[in-house]
């Protein structure tokens, strides 16, 4: 009989490969950020808490001020209707109907002025809507 202690190998975590993966990720995170885009409207975006999506080559972006101006890919509309905002917007989807259109409401906005951008969109086929928001840190520099 063999009394002697087993020697056991102790066993160790190798931690270059999850430091590997990572970098992976930590690279695509920093390639995949987008950076805030400036409208010449002076806009206060409501906040959220959640993820920035990432940016789209379909977008036509629709900035709507506190007192009801529209203006569509920095371009102002002439007219607050939805028939001016649709034919704008008609003009500004270069994809046509596979064109997003990103809301980008002042905080004081009204709803009624985001509504007329979203039945704009919908009377000229474009289905594809999503808002824009700022974090909460953000909010809190402005």
């Amino acid at each position: 009989m063999n009394f002697r202690p087993y020697a056991r190998d102790e066993p160790e975590i190798n931690l270059i490969p999850f430091i590997d993966v990572l970098l992976v990720v930590l690279i695509f995170l920093m390639l995949s950020t987008t950076y805030s885009k400036f409208t010449e409207l002076q806009v206060k975006l409501p906040t959220a808490n959640a993820a920035q999506q990432r940016d789209y080559p379909k977008e036509v972006i629709v900035a709507v001020s506190s007192d009801g101006r529209y203006m569509i890919n920095k371009t102002a509309v002439n007219g607050r209707g939805i028939e001016a905002l649709g034919t704008a917007l008609a003009l500004g989807a270069k994809a046509g109907k596979d064109s997003v259109i990103i809301i980008s409401a002042d905080a004081s906005a009204t709803h009624q002025a985001v509504i007329t951008v979203m039945e704009a969109a919908r009377r000229q086929g474009l289905t594809q809507i999503t808002f824009a928001t700022q974090s909460a840190a953000q909010a809190g520099a402005n």
